[in-house]
């Protein structure tokens, strides 16, 4: 089937599904389209008030990207079911009849993607989606050469939690300005790298930055890494991120996230020749006994905490703190991933 055959056709569907009487406010009249998925056809509908939506199958356990809520669009999950079947969407809808024909662009776009890409036909959906809002982003400068290590550090770890949960991204909260790089609310690690040649002087941002969840636990990994050339051992910061995109289930989300950070695949070329090698790893428990300025601690000596904007460095070099235990590491990125399911 052509473009222009498809377009007609869900035009024609949209029209006939306009025409129909509407039967309740939370029902959705729903007609299949001529492009299949790997958890079935994908669907046009129309709801109670008139607009227009564009479903795609999924299976019922995958979480749905969050974040477009209004007031054009709205994604969410959804679960329809008839006479005969019970299927699970990723749920597309234009809240503004205005905008209609832009929407029918939209979705055509997301239609000719999951035709080429039938075997995950909703991460189709996101690169479509990704590809519109990149027409309005600014350009920023490229990321410099501490900002690299740091994002080197945290997309080392974020690649050994997918490795084990494709959809591990959602724990890391770093780029949405969270207190810690990543948390479930209960585990919590914080991720500091440097390329110091000597001592382990992470720097600390606020008086919250070292303070575990309430109730859980937090863990501080510290990344040494070393400069090397471009034709030299190591892992370039360009093939580390490709690597974390193949791992994740939703790329759409992570290169989101990429953008909070300030890494944009078109600057992609500045960043060709800057490689890494971890030479050096350990990982400590925030807990007593760890160096540590918190508004907690503050607090409980009876000092008013009206200080902002606080930033401090910890010595990690001597023998204490001891670094944590291989299993122990283990254990806290098991629980990372027991805990996000």
């Amino acid at each position: 089937m052509t473009d222009d055959t498809l377009r007609r056709l869900v035009e024609e569907r949209w029209t006939a599904l306009e025409a129909e009487e509407p039967t309740g406010e939370r029902r959705l009249r729903v007609t299949h389209l001529p492009v299949s998925g790997d958890h079935g056809s994908l669907a046009v509908g129309v709801d109670h008030g008139g607009h227009r939506h564009l479903l795609v199958p999924v299976h019922s356990h995958r979480k749905i990207r969050p974040g477009l809520d209004g007031p054009v669009l709205l994604l969410r999950k959804r679960a329809l079911e008839d006479e005969d079947t019970y299927q699970t969407f990723a749920d597309l809808a234009c809240l503004r009849d205005d905008l209609t024909d832009l929407f029918t662009e939209l979705c055509m776009d997301v239609l000719e993607a999951a035709r080429e890409l039938p075997e995950n036909p909703v991460k189709a959906l996101y690169r479509v989606l990704d590809r519109w809002k990149a027409l309005f982003r600014t350009q920023e400068a490229p990321l410099g050469p501490e900002q690299l290590a740091g994002l080197f550090g945290e997309l080392t770890l974020l690649n050994r939690l997918l490795e084990k949960d494709s959809s591990a991204h959602r724990l890391w909260r770093g780029p949405e300005r969270h207190r810690h790089d990543f948390s479930t609310g209960i585990t919590a690690v914080e991720v500091k790298a440097s390329t110091t040649t000597e001592g382990r002087r992470p720097q600390i941002h606020g008086l919250d930055q070292l303070e575990a969840p309430d109730g859980g636990e937090l863990c501080l990994v510290w990344f040494r890494l070393q400069r090397t050339a471009v034709n030299g051992s190591g892992t370039a910061v360009v093939e580390l991120v490709n690597r974390t995109l193949q791992l994740c289930d939703d790329e759409g989300a992570l290169l989101e996230l990429l953008a909070q950070v300030g890494y944009r695949s078109s600057d992609a070329d500045h960043y060709h020749d800057v490689r890494f090698v971890i030479s050096e790893e350990q990982w400590y428990s925030v807990g007593p006994g760890f160096p540590s300025l918190t508004g907690r601690a503050l607090v409980a000596a009876g000092i008013p905490v009206s200080v902002l904007d606080v930033e401090y460095t910890i010595d990690l070099s001597g023998k204490s703190p001891a670094p944590m235990e291989p299993d122990q590491v283990s254990r806290v990125i098991e629980d990372l991933i027991q805990e996000s399911v």
